[in-house]
Parts: C-alpha cells; structure tokens; sequence
C-alpha cells in the first residue's frame, strides 16, 4: 500500500502591521518637526554652531566647495534622482512587465515629493543667511529636499532590488552607493551653507518614513497569484511550483531558474531532467535554460 504524499505546513502569513521602526521614525520625525516650528533654543544653537563652522571651511577652501557645488546640483541633484526613479518605472512597466509595481513606484515617489514640499510650506524655516555666501537656494529650509529625496529615492530603490532577487554583489554595491549619496547629499547641503544640520536630519527621517509606509502599502495591496489557481497543462507546468523559480542570477530573470547557492541555471522539464549552463541568457533551446 503506498503512502499519499503529505503536504508541507503552510507557510505562516506576513505581518503587514507598521513594524517597531515604523514607529519610531514617525514619532522622530514628529519631535523633530515640532522642536524646529517651537525654535527650542538649544537646538537652534547646536545649527547655528554647525553652520558657522561648516561655513568658515567652504570659504577657505574654495576647491573643495566647487566639488561640493558639482555634486549637489548634478550628482545628487533632486530631479538627478527622479530621473533615475523614472527610469526605473519604465524599465518594470516595459522590460519586466510588472505593471503595479511600476505604478506603485511612480506613486511613491510623486506622494514624497510632495510631502516634502508641504512640509516646506507649514514649517516655513528660513534658511541660513551669510554676508559672503559660497551658493544660493530659494524656498524654505526644512526638509532639505535634497537629503529627502535621496533618501526615498535609494531606499525604494533598494527594497526593489531585494524585492526582485538581484545577486549579492549587485545589492551590496547598490547599499555602498546609496549610503554615500544619501550621506553625502546632506554633507554638501550643510557644507554650502544652504541647510542648516536639522533640515538634513528632517529630510533623512522623512525619506525613510516614505519608504517604510511605501513598503507597507505595496505588501498590503499588490495583487497576488491565488494559491489554488489551476496548473497550466505542457512542459511549464512542472516548473509552477519549482522551489527555484524566480531565483535567477541571469540577466533575464524570465529565462533562468537556478539552484540558490551554486550560480547555475537548473531547469527541470516535463521529464525531470536538469539543463544547466554558465550564461542562461544565451542558453540555446534545448542546451541550456529555457523561461521558468
């Protein structure tokens, strides 16, 4: 008599409430927005103290400020980063034919420009003025939407990355990236003596909080597979469950399944045989991988 196959337990459901973090971000955020609009005098000292510094430097060393000025208006420069977020949306919308995603991208980073800007017109903080100043910028200081920006920006970024399964490599280079743009944006900021530290500090905060409630919603709303959807009939159907299935490390992600760990494609057929090879996106039909 043959014992029927028992099922795997299922898999507990993700926790889509607001993380700890989420938490803590939101009520940093709201001190810090509510010290600033108060104009709490200890720190309103501690930004003057910092400007003066920082501004004392960038007109000593004026090399250094023109470097500062090249990366803040083109490097990190806030549309610099929405061109890249737009980019992006094309590429999920046209390559990758994740159409909600690319929407929910394009919406996240529309929802925190925006916040950024309202932020910028409740407070209405005056930037930091100089009788010999070394750059200009018009509106209203906090946030810096430059920091903010940068945060979201590279933040949504990278959960996408994460999200889609890139390799290692490719996420530890794109963390490396982002930590010194996000880090240094604010630098240049206060270096330039547009910002004072606390508008850079806002901006971070708010930037991670865009991320965090964006992160949330996308969890939340994006539309899944349902599990008991029936199996196509052919060769593919073998692969609907695969434990590899959309682990790829090629540079097509719709042409290879490959084993975690061991950096080839592994793509069992209709008769349990395995094709392997090094480059799956250049794999011929019936040598190499074929789509998962």
């Amino acid at each position: 008599m043959q014992t029927p196959p028992l099922d795997s337990p299922p898999r507990p459901p993700r926790s889509r409430t607001v993380p700890p973090a989420g938490w803590a971000l939101g009520l940093c955020s709201a001190l810090l927005l509510a010290l600033v609009v108060a104009e709490w005098r200890p720190l309103i000292a501690w930004d003057e103290g910092v400007a003066r510094t920082t501004h004392r430097w960038a007109v000593e060393e004026p090399g250094l400020t023109r470097a500062n000025r090249v990366l803040t208006d083109w490097v990190w420069d806030t549309w610099t980063m929405r061109l890249l977020c737009a980019s992006v949306v094309v590429w999920l919308w046209w390559r990758l034919k994740e159409r909600w995603t690319a929407v929910w991208l394009a919406v996240a980073c529309l929802a925190g420009s925006l916040l950024q800007q309202v932020v910028k017109a409740v407070v209405g903080r005056e930037r930091p003025v100089w009788p010999d100043p070394v750059d200009s910028a018009h509106f209203a200081a906090f946030p810096s939407g430059h920091a903010m920006t940068a945060t979201f920006v590279c933040g949504l970024l990278l959960w996408l990355l994460h999200h889609y399964g890139a390799a290692r490599p490719v996420r530890r280079a794109a963390w490396a990236v982002a930590v010194v743009s996000v880090a240094g944006v604010g630098a240049t900021r206060v270096w330039l003596g547009v910002h004072w530290a606390t508008d850079v500090v806002g901006g971070w905060l708010l930037g991670t909080l865009v991320v965090v409630v964006a992160v949330l919603a996308h969890q939340r709303w994006h539309p899944r597979v349902p599990r008991n959807r029936p199996r196509p009939a052919g060769p593919r159907a073998a692969l609907a469950g695969h434990p590899w299935r959309g682990r790829c490390t090629g540079r097509r992600r719709t042409t290879a399944c490959c084993a975690a760990g061991t950096g080839r494609c592994a793509r069992p057929t209709a008769e349990g045989t395995r094709c392997r090879s090094r480059r799956p996106d250049r794999a011929r039909p019936g040598r190499g991988c074929g789509a998962c």
